[in-house]
């Protein structure tokens, strides 16, 4: 009797080729995805934040320049409304489409046209999470409050000048 040797069996053929690729595919949309909608939120955030600190900025600078204390014109509008026009300009700016006149909160020490009175001016906005469906209103909050304040001094001698 011959004795026979046990056979091995025979190698997988198939290999793994392309295997690399689907792996590859299936990290990079579980990474990558998230990732991207991170910079796109961050980036959106960081928008808004230029747009309400120079929105702040710029509604201060109007109230206190020399020629929003000065006796207004015919044609000059009225330190407020300087202010309301600064902010739209700044949030346009950055493609912020918030009603300038509900962001913006001034406050003044006594008046706001008296020589040396602080005036200070607060924007409040809230950016609207991209690619957030509305119905997940209830459960997860839709948006982020960003806020920027300002302060300033009117001229102490702005009346004085010709």
């Amino acid at each position: 009797m011959t004795r026979r040797r046990p056979r091995r069996p025979l190698p997988d053929l198939r290999g793994d080729e392309g295997s690399a690729v689907v792996e590859f595919l299936g990290v990079a949309l579980v990474l990558l995805v998230p990732l991207v909608y991170l910079v796109l939120t961050l980036g959106r955030l960081q928008a808004a934040a230029f747009a309400a600190d120079g929105a702040a900025r710029e509604a201060v600078r109007a109230v206190t320049s020399s020629g929003a204390t000065r006796a207004p014109g015919p044609d000059s509008p009225p330190a407020g409304a300087r202010a309301v026009a600064a902010v739209r300009i700044a949030l346009a700016d950055q493609s912020i489409t918030t009603d300038a006149a509900t962001a913006l909160a001034l406050s003044c020490a006594v008046d706001c046209s008296a020589p040396g009175s602080g005036v200070a001016a607060t924007i409040h906005l809230d950016v609207e999470l991209p690619l957030v469906p509305g119905f997940l209103r209830s459960a997860v909050p839709l948006s982020i409050p960003v806020t920027a304040h300002a302060e300033g001094h009117v001229e102490r001698f702005a009346q004085a000048r010709p």
